[in-house]
């Protein structure tokens, strides 16, 4: 698995070193001598190489002069997760049939950055931790824990039964995510952007929610939608 670009890499060097195997990074690069530096500290392998050997290893991927090979993204197991989340005080994100890579790495981005979450994945019509999703991502998988499970409703419901209250987002018949006092523990379900929550998950919600819109026609894409409930999900935790 490759990791592309500046801040990727040098997340992955400062956060989760031992994940990777190897760097090639663009001769003359500005960060040349601090990556060869952590390399040397960590017992990575970092070569130099020309312009034109960086842009054959990314294959056309905007690299900014840095490659690393990496170990595949090492996902959880469920049971870790809703242990880990309880003790820690976390909050779970369930992505509901998300298949768009750009919006798993926004969504993995803004995790990491806030902080106190962990996500939720179904293996089969969903999207997995790709390089692209990795891309996007830009050093937030290092600070998210992220379990696959094959029934995503048995996992929400396995949740219920550890005591988390399970809140999901819907277009009609819902309530402003600014009106409603969470509770927790806390899941949070996002649907994809075509089909929304589905409806044998939306049975299991405690509370349907959505953020208010002044132009009625108007959306936000998921990951950004998502950017704004975990932010609320942070503030009233901490209120």
């Amino acid at each position: 698995m490759k990791l592309y670009g500046k801040n990727p890499v040098l997340e992955r060097l400062k956060s989760n070193p031992k994940t990777i195997k190897c760097i090639f990074i663009e001769q003359g690069h500005a960060e040349s001598a601090y990556i060869h530096q952590k390399g040397k500290q960590f017992g990575i392998s970092v070569t130099a190489v020309p312009y034109t050997k960086i842009q054959r290893l990314a294959q056309n991927v905007n690299s900014q002069g840095i490659v690393a090979d990496v170990e595949d993204f090492a996902y959880v197991m469920l049971d870790d997760l809703l242990e880990t989340a309880i003790s820690k005080h976390w909050s779970i994100l369930f992505l509901d049939n998300l298949t768009d890579p750009q919006n798993l790495g926004g969504i993995i981005r803004s995790c990491g950055s806030l902080g106190e979450f962990g996500i939720v994945l179904p293996t089969s019509d969903s999207v997995s931790v790709t390089e692209s999703v990795l891309r996007v991502a830009c050093g937030g998988d290092n600070f998210v824990s992220i379990a696959r499970v094959s029934n995503l409703a048995n996992a929400i419901e396995k949740a219920k039964k550890a005591g988390f209250w399970i809140m999901g987002t819907a277009i009609t018949d819902s309530k402003s995510i600014f009106d409603v006092k969470m509770q927790y523990p806390l899941g949070l379900v996002l649907g994809s952007e075509e089909k929304g929550v589905r409806e044998i998950i939306r049975k299991k919600l405690d509370q349907e929610v959505m953020i208010p819109m002044k132009a009625a026609r108007m959306s936000l894409n998921v990951a950004h939608a998502a950017s704004i409930l975990c932010y609320e999900i942070i503030r009233q935790k901490n209120k």
